[in-house]
């Protein structure tokens, strides 16, 4: 283990005397013991006593969203890529709405946050002031846990539980309402530090046993893997345990980590999103191992299992309430899938007899010769002849773009419909290169690209960052833009412009045949054109040197200008036009 991060708690600095301090000194202080360094946010009036507070706080930096979603979106990230628990602070009730749609993805990622929002003073409650609202209840339904400051006295006890509850499994956000007045209060209550809590569980032997000797006596294993795998920090165990079964490893349908190297030859695409594309791709798997993951996220219904007919379901899961939630596995572990899979491989390598070990190479050789012809099919694809002047196909665009990265560039990845090809073309090819280069998204909630970028620069301070967005997905979020200029944060944003919501219209065929509609229908309100975006002109207005490539030719020059720009510390945008719907007749 030790190649991915861990959420957990770290061990606290000393706290200092914090007697006959206000509320919003204990609240920064309680910051400190937790670890924190950058509070994500944008400024309000409620929020004046905090902003005051700051400087006077020099080892805390505020960083500056220009929109709250953006300030919850790339806290989320930063929480992904650090593993550890990141500080949001948000404006009122008009600004925590703004902010909902990521923290819908924030929650769905697990990732632990502590959010904040300021409310109007306490005093004024039953006179329905100015921008107010019951900001717990908004929360509460993408929270752990919700809750509102009502005094200073019990803010250090508040902010410790608060940290505590989004760091436990499963961790994600919680949301705290800091009234004005309560930090203004004084109080000789101080910051409580974290306590060092062991949240990782051991497996029992017996199950582990009972595990190994299911999957050894598998003729065609398959595992398929959420993102516990990497909060576990338990990729080389992962990658040990496929190779020793000849197992083939499939994502879930929206992971944001990369648990499996993707160009390995026993890695798969990620799962679809309907029983029925599932059980397609699992057919002739007579064991499945699902490690870490909310099993299995859906769009479409499909009657009856995800699994084969005979097939038959181990799960190894960190939290009791996702084990088992929705199907009767054969077997289901309860322990943290980093010590789970380490003690299942010294279990394997313990068994008696060979015969499975031999059975388990032959697999292996058998699915890399399947992966081969599936590369090949790819690469075909992506050196297909191109018209010239004509926009790149998706598979086309990808190449050259996997051709251009820098050696440490940090990938955060939205594109959407282009998404799967360049999961396909990443060189990723063991562990520790793809335990913390990638980046996805969980949610399904778009524009979390933009943000994502922010959030990963800052994690990985000095290494160069590309944030991958479709056209449609960046307009939700595109005010991320000022902020990476501001900071001067080293980040290629590539805009996909296909000039539609192209998902879209390939969901509205899905609905469409599966529901017996006219699939020769026109799309409704899908095109993103009359008037174009230009992505050039936006992100000039943002203080962010752009580009915009219309073929091969100009994609290649646009690609190498702007990395030269973020290797002197500065971000840069190229706008690529990629063949849409229209563009295929």
């Amino acid at each position: 283990m030790g190649d991915g991060p861990k959420f957990g708690a770290e061990t606290p600095p000393v706290q200092g005397d914090l007697t006959g301090r206000r509320g919003k000194q204990v609240l920064l202080e309680s910051l400190r013991l937790h670890g924190v360094e950058l509070l994500f946010g944008n400024p309000g009036t409620t929020e004046s006593g905090l902003l005051d507070g700051l400087l006077d706080a020099e080892d805390l930096r505020y960083v500056t969203c220009l929109h709250e979603g953006v300030a919850l979106g790339a806290a989320h990230y930063h929480a992904q890529a650090t593993g550890r628990t990141a500080f949001v602070n948000l404006h009122v009730a008009p600004g925590l709405g703004n902010a909902l749609g990521m923290l819908y993805n924030a929650a769905e990622a697990n990732s632990p946050m502590v959010i904040t929002a300021g409310q109007q003073d306490t005093r004024m409650r039953l006179r329905e002031p100015l921008l107010s609202g019951d900001l717990v209840a908004m929360a509460a339904p993408w929270v752990k846990w919700s809750v509102q400051a009502e005094r200073a006295d019990e803010l250090g006890h508040l902010m410790q539980r608060a940290f505590k509850v989004a760091a436990d499994p499963p961790s994600g956000p919680v949301f705290v309402a800091l009234p004005i007045d309560v930090l203004e209060q004084e109080t000789t209550e101080p910051a409580r530090p974290p306590a060092p809590l062991q949240r990782a569980a051991a497996p029992h032997p017996e199950e582990i046993a009972r595990l190994a000797e299911l999957l050894a006596l598998a003729r065609r294993p398959a595992i398929v893997v959420g993102d516990g795998v990497a909060r576990s920090g338990a990729r080389s165990e992962l990658v040990r345990l496929a190779e020793i079964l000849g197992a083939t490893v499939h994502p879930d349908g929206l992971v944001h980590h990369l648990h499996f190297p993707p160009a390995h030859p026993l890695a798969r695409p990620r799962m679809p999103l309907d029983h029925g594309g599932i059980r397609r791709v699992l057919e002739g798997v007579d064991c499945v191992l699902l490690i870490g993951g909310h099993f299995f996220e859906e769009i479409w219904f499909d009657r009856g299992s995800p699994f084969p007919e005979g097939c038959r379901v181990a799960q190894i899961e960190a939290s009791p309430d996702r084990l088992g939630l929705n199907f009767t596995p054969d077997l289901g572990l309860l322990a943290d899938p980093g010590l789970a899979l380490a003690a299942l491989l010294e279990r394997l390598g313990g068994l008696e007899g060979g015969e499975w070990r031999d059975t388990g190479a032959e697999r292996r050789a058998a699915r890399t010769r399947e992966r081969l012809e599936d590369d090949a099919a790819r690469a075909a694809r992506a050196d297909q002849p191109l018209e010239a002047g004509a926009p790149l196909p998706a598979a086309a665009m990808v190449s050259r773009l996997v051709a251009s990265l820098p050696e440490d560039v940090v990938l955060v990845n939205e594109g959407i419909t282009a998404s799967g090809e360049l999961l396909s073309q990443l060189p990723y090819a063991d562990a520790r290169e793809s335990s913390d280069r990638y980046y996805g998204t969980r949610g399904g909630g778009i524009g979390q690209g933009l943000p994502g970028g922010l959030g990963a620069a800052l994690a990985h301070p000095g290494r160069p960052v590309l944030a991958v967005s479709g056209d449609g997905s960046a307009m939700y979020s595109i005010q991320a833009l000022w902020t990476a200029a501001h900071l001067g944060l080293p980040i290629l944003f590539l805009i996909v412009d296909n000039r539609e919501y192209r998902i879209l219209k390939i969901n509205m065929q899905l609905y469409r045949r599966r529901f017996g509609v006219d699939t020769d229908r026109p799309f409704p309100h899908m095109d993103l054109t009359g008037p174009d975006l230009d992505f050039v002109r936006l992100a000039e207005g943002h203080g962010v040197e752009a580009r915009r490539a219309d073929d091969a030719e100009s994609f290649t020059a646009a690609l190498a200008a702007a990395w030269k720009t973020v290797a002197g510390g500065r971000p840069a945008l190229i706008e690529v036009r990629v063949a849409g719907q229209s563009d295929r007749g």
